[in-house]
């Protein structure tokens, strides 16, 4: 798989970028000759010259740029993994860099004003066939995320202060929108993405260290289009939209590729209102589930988290399987083997 991780270069690049954007602007407006030696003029080294051309050039529906980044493919890179250090000779650059040193190789590198975007290619994990499944309740209120092991009967609940973050920061929004501080206004909402990412981040390799523990596969909701048809009340609107469970569901995927675990998806209906115990359709009141039937009480999304674990997947494909079908290049083509999956668990 590749990941990307920015590292901050501390180099003056605004000749080199000014000339990237003119090499830009040349492949979108002649995109017949997209060949290094008709912007040799520009001045910029041609390995990099080749590869803007060929990213502005054959993209029919670039028509115009705002910044073009200065980038460096592989065989102009040199890397150093006990010095953990990066070189590009052609701009007379070295980076130390602090990730994973795991890596095969360094794919590319851009480069804009500030920071320079290293894509690495990592090994996958070979895959790990697990029997036994844990569910993950993904939720807007409440915890981010509740564990459920029905193996061990163990429940986990992580990102309980998401919702206060979501909360202060909406606060603070509307006072600034009324003030009319529109810089501050966009300081404020990416400051606000930035800490919702790393809680994502930790919860979601808090996750993937329950499941090593316990040697679990990991089972999540298919929650595509939930806010288009989610059917709920005008106060609830505001933690449903600011709701990053795609993010989290990405995080989670990608470091179980790492690992060698397999993430299944299931079909979300009624998983917060079946009884974990009997699968007969309770009484759900907030975050109380109570079972008419079989008299069972539970928290609700501790309740929908065993349900999630216990219950099949869906139609859909796996992970895995999904992305090799839509050609992405970072994916293996062979499709995950059917002896990873647990179809012996019954459907509720």
């Amino acid at each position: 798989m590749i990941l990307t991780f920015k590292v901050k270069h501390n180099k003056n690049f605004a000749k080199e970028l000014e000339q990237a954007k003119k090499i830009a602007l040349f492949a979108i407006n002649n995109r017949h000759s997209l060949s290094s030696k008709n912007v040799k003029h520009i001045g910029l080294k041609s390995a990099i010259s080749n590869q803007i051309l060929r990213k502005y050039g054959l993209n029919r529906k670039c028509k115009a740029i705002r910044s073009v980044k200065l980038i460096i493919p592989n065989p102009s890179i040199r890397v150093d993994q006990k010095e953990r250090l990066i070189r590009i000779p052609c701009l007379k650059l070295e980076l130390n860099y602090q990730f994973k040193n795991t890596f095969a190789k360094v794919n590319q590198i851009e480069i804009d004003n500030v920071y320079a975007y290293v894509s690495c290619w990592f090994e996958d994990g070979k895959p790990k066939k697990y029997t036994n499944n844990l569910g993950v309740d993904l939720n807007t209120t409440g915890h981010c995320a509740v564990v459920a092991i029905p193996k061990t009967g163990k429940v986990y609940k992580l990102g309980k202060k998401a919702e206060h973050i979501h909360k202060k920061y909406n606060s603070i929004r509307k006072n600034l929108q009324k003030q009319k501080r529109y810089k501050l206004l966009k300081k404020v909402k990416n400051r606000e993405s930035r800490i919702i990412k790393d809680l994502n981040h930790k919860i979601s390799k808090k996750i993937i260290d329950i499941a090593e523990e316990n040697k679990c596969n990991i089972k999540l909701e298919n929650l595509k289009g939930i806010r288009r048809s989610a059917k709920v009340r005008r106060s609830f609107k505001y933690a449903l939209n600011s709701w990053s469970f795609y993010q989290l569901q990405q995080f989670i995927e990608y470091k179980a590729k790492q690992q060698g675990l397999v993430v299944l998806y299931i079909a979300p209906e009624y998983t917060s209102k079946s009884c974990s115990r009997c699968g007969h359709i309770g009484n759900r009141n907030d975050k109380i589930f109570k079972c008419p039937h079989c008299g069972h009480v539970d928290h609700a999304d501790a309740q929908a988290a065993f349900n999630i674990a216990k219950r099949q997947i869906s139609i859909d494909r796996l992970n895995v399987d999904r992305d090799a079908f839509k050609g992405n290049t970072d994916i293996p083509r062979k499709a995950t083997s059917i002896e990873l999956l647990d179809l012996r668990t019954p459907r509720l």
